[in-house]
């Protein structure tokens, strides 16, 4: 089985504010919050919480991509940080089930339906 990716932004912020000396950003914040949700959950050849620099979404923050070969790229946007690693780990869920990581937003977890910005077939 192939292993799935969930790319996280960690220099996304939701503010125009600049971060103060020592404060996290908000993609930092998710992804050490989906790092420890995720500990036990998957098989570790089953999913890999990569960090990334950006994801050039800045305007749209916090931002993930969820990825795997031979299946649908998802792009989610303007994630809250304390209240997106469950329903981001439930996805992962239903996309790693799928053969070609089709997930139908009905069945998105709520929280992320309004959050989608992107669904990427898969290169055949």
């Amino acid at each position: 089985m192939p292993k799935h990716t969930l790319f996280v932004c960690k220099s996304c912020h939701r503010t125009e504010e600049e971060l103060a000396e020592n404060q996290l950003s908000d993609g930092t914040i998710l992804l050490d919050q989906l790092s420890s949700l995720c500990i036990g959950q998957f098989p570790p050849d089953e999913l890999e919480i990569q960090p990334v620099d950006c994801l050039w979404a800045c305007s749209h923050g916090c931002v993930v991509s969820v990825s795997s070969h031979d299946k649908s790229t998802y792009l989610f946007v303007n994630l809250p940080p304390s209240e997106s690693p469950t329903p981001l780990l439930e996805f992962m869920k239903l996309y790693i089930k799928s053969r070609k990581g089709a997930v139908a937003w009905k069945n998105f977890p709520e929280l992320l339906q309004s959050k989608i910005f992107a669904q990427i077939p898969p290169n055949d």
